[in-house]
C-alpha cells in the first residue's frame, strides 16, 4: 500500500528527471469562479502529463533483472507515453495495449518514444486479458496505470508540490480538485496532502457518464460504468475505481463531482485565453469544475492534468468557447 514514504521515496528517485510544474492564478479566472482558484498545470509536466511521475517511480525502482525483461502497459495515452518515456530512459524495452480510438497524438507520440503499440478495441477486447496474455508470452513486467504502488506514490509527488507551493505563496486552499480517472492521481495527491495539508478536502472530477468513482464513493462500494468508451475525456475513462485506489479515496475524499463535456470544452477555451495553457478535455474537468461547479468563496486548487489533445477538440473548444 503507498503510503508518505514511498511517496516521499518516489519524490526522491523523480529528483533531476520530473518537472516541477506550476501553480498559477488569474484574476480572470477568479472573477468566474466567485473565489480564488490556483492551477496546478500538470500539463507542462513531461510528455504532457501528470503520468510521467508514476511512470519513472514504477520503472526506477524496478531491479536490473526486471527491466532487462522489458514493460508493459495498458493506457488510451498518457499513461503509455510517461512508461514509453521512463522505459527509454532506462534502456529498456516496451510495450504499451491501446485503445484504437485513442487520440492520434497520443498513439503517434507513444510510438515516437520508441513503444511497441498493440491496438485493441475498448467495447469488445479485454485490455486486462491481453495485458495478462503478453505478460506471460514475453515476461514482461506490468506497469498498472493507477492500481500499483509505486505509481501511485509518484502520482502523490504532484501532492507534496501543491502543499510546498500554496506554502510559499501563503495560500490556504479549502479544496484540491483532481480529475480522476481510477484514482491513482487522487489518492496520490490525498495521501500527500493528508501529512502536508491537514483539513483541505481532496474530491475526484469525472465526466458525466463515466462517474464510477463518484458513485462509489455514494455507495460505499465499487461500481462500474455502463460503458467503456464515447466521451471526449478519454484520459480519464476507466472501468471502474481501482482495489487499491477505492480505499484510499473513501478514507479521505470528499463526494466526487460530475461534469459535463461542455464545460470541460470551455475550461480549455478559458485556460488557453488566460494561462496560456493548453488543456485536454479530461486534462480540463478539475478547472471546469473549480470554475463552473464550485460553492463557497474560499481559495481552491484544481490540477490541470495533461495536454494531449487532437488539433481537431482544440480548435473546436476555441471555437465554441474562445
Amino acid at each position: 500500500m503507498s503510503d508518505l514514504t514511498m511517496i516521499r521515496a518516489a519524490a526522491e528517485r523523480l529528483k533531476g528527471h520530473a518537472r516541477v510544474t506550476p501553480l498559477l492564478n488569474s484574476a480572470f479566472l477568479d472573477e468566474i469562479a466567485g473565489r480564488r482558484v490556483f492551477v496546478k498545470v500538470e500539463a507542462l509536466q513531461h510528455t504532457g502529463s501528470f503520468k510521467f511521475r508514476g511512470a519513472w517511480s514504477a520503472v526506477s525502482a524496478l531491479s536490473e533483472a526486471e527491466r532487462s525483461k522489458g514493460i508493459l502497459a495498458f493506457s488510451s495515452g498518457n499513461h503509455a507515453q510517461g512508461v514509453a518515456m521512463a522505459a527509454r530512459s532506462h534502456g529498456v524495452p516496451c510495450v504499451i495495449i491501446m485503445p484504437a480510438d485513442a487520440p492520434r497524438v497520443k498513439i503517434e507520440n507513444t510510438r515516437a518514444l520508441g513503444a511497441e503499440v498493440v491496438l485493441y478495441d475498448r467495447d469488445t477486447e479485454d485490455r486486462d486479458a491481453i495485458g495478462a496474455r503478453l505478460t506471460v508470452e514475453r515476461g514482461m513486467t506490468l506497469v498498472k496505470p493507477f492500481d500499483e504502488p509505486l505509481v501511485i506514490a509518484g502520482q502523490g509527488t504532484c501532492g507534496l508540490e501543491i502543499a510546498a507551493q500554496a506554502a510559499e505563496l501563503g495560500v490556504t486552499p479549502q479544496e484540491v480538485l483532481v480529475c480522476c480517472g481510477g484514482g491513482g492521481l487522487t489518492s496520490g495527491i490525498a495521501l500527500a496532502l493528508e501529512a502536508e495539508m491537514p483539513g483541505v478536502t481532496v474530491r475526484p472530477v469525472e465526466p458525466e457518464f463515466f462517474d464510477d468513482v463518484t458513485r462509489s464513493l455514494a455507495a460505499g462500494t465499487i461500481q462500474r460504468n455502463a460503458r467503456s468508451s464515447g466521451s471526449l475525456c478519454d484520459a480519464i475513462i476507466t472501468p471502474q475505481p481501482g482495489d487499491i485506489t477505492f480505499p484510499i479515496l473513501q478514507r479521505l475524499c470528499g463526494p466526487g463531482i460530475v461534469v459535463p463535456e461542455d464545460d470541460c470544452l470551455r475550461a480549455m477555451a478559458l485556460a488557453w485565453d488566460r494561462l496560456k495553457v493548453v488543456l485536454e478535455p479530461g486534462g480540463a474537468i478539475a478547472l471546469a469544475a473549480a470554475l463552473f461547479h464550485g460553492e463557497g468563496t474560499s481559495d481552491i486548487v484544481a490540477v490541470a492534468s495533461g495536454g494531449n489533445v487532437d488539433r481537431d477538440v482544440f480548435a473546436n473548444a476555441l471555437e465554441r468557447f474562445g
